[in-house]
């Protein structure tokens, strides 16, 4: 049997809340849509608050994906202990908490979700995302297994789609907020896309004002970052999945606008 993955792309501030809530419960109905993976980092535009983990749930989301910015938030920390369908990066520190890798039962079999981030230029203290990954994967007796990749650079994201090619059903980029045009199935069955994109103001830079962020590369001194006004969007891919093989058989990239 063939179902469909969407993965959506970083939430940002309270128009990606919005959006996320008025869109995405009539787009899985219409792509029929059997699992839903969201990163929601950036909801509070840095970081996530245990309320809007619980909105981006209740918009339609079965997994909550995080990153660089998971610690932004204090209140969010027993939450993630408390909250198994939110993952943080699995390379934090064993005694960080929560978890960045579960596997969810669902209606057509187990299936494994990983939250890795990357280390090249990120100011994050983190293992090796690589030999973990190996590590967790080592023993795997789950078909479908999605990747979170949350990484600056393309490069990093793109070697471990190469790394994880054959053993993994997708892996997917996150954190750039610009949706990549490389959504492909990778030699091994494993989909991919390098950055699934953003979903918040759609006019903006990665989701913060405009003249803000112009201001920023100008030299002003640095300053709480802002959201964008304006119309929203929602950006993603949709991964069909063979559930007996877990390989990937299509990857088809997605943008929805107001």
């Amino acid at each position: 049997m063939i179902v469909k993955i969407l993965a959506v792309g970083d939430v940002v501030g309270q128009t990606g809340l919005s959006f996320l809530k008025e869109r995405l419960r009539p787009l899985q109905k219409e792509r029929d849509i059997a699992f839903t993976v969201v990163n929601g980092e950036n909801a509070n535009v840095v970081g996530i608050t245990p309320g809007q983990a619980r909105a981006i749930l209740s918009a339609g989301a079965d997994v909550v994906t995080l990153g660089n910015h998971t610690w932004t938030r204090w209140e969010l920390q027993p939450y993630l202990e408390e909250e198994l369908r939110i993952l943080r990066p699995a390379n934090y520190a064993p005694q960080c908490p929560g978890r960045g890798d579960w596997t969810y039962a669902t209606a057509f079999g187990p299936v494994r979700v990983i939250n890795l981030l990357g280390r090249f230029t990120l100011d994050a203290n983190t293992d090796n995302p690589f030999p973990l990954a190996d590590a967790l994967l080592a023993e795997n007796q789950t078909r479908i297994v999605l990747v979170d990749m949350h990484a600056e650079a393309t490069s990093e994201k793109l070697a471990m789609g190469h790394f994880l090619d054959g053993r993994v059903s997708a892996v997917w980029g996150t954190h750039t907020h610009v949706q990549t045009s490389d959504a492909q199935t990778l030699p091994g069955g494993t989909g991919y896309i390098t950055d699934l994109g953003m979903t918040g103001p759609a006019r903006s830079v990665l989701g913060i004002r405009p003249d803000q962020s112009v201001r920023k590369f100008l030299g002003d001194p640095p300053r709480r970052y802002e959201q964008a006004p304006g119309p929203g969007k929602l950006e993603g891919a949709v991964f069909a999945v063979d559930t007996e093989t877990g390989a990937c058989c299509g990857v088809e990239p997605l943008r929805v606008e107001a």
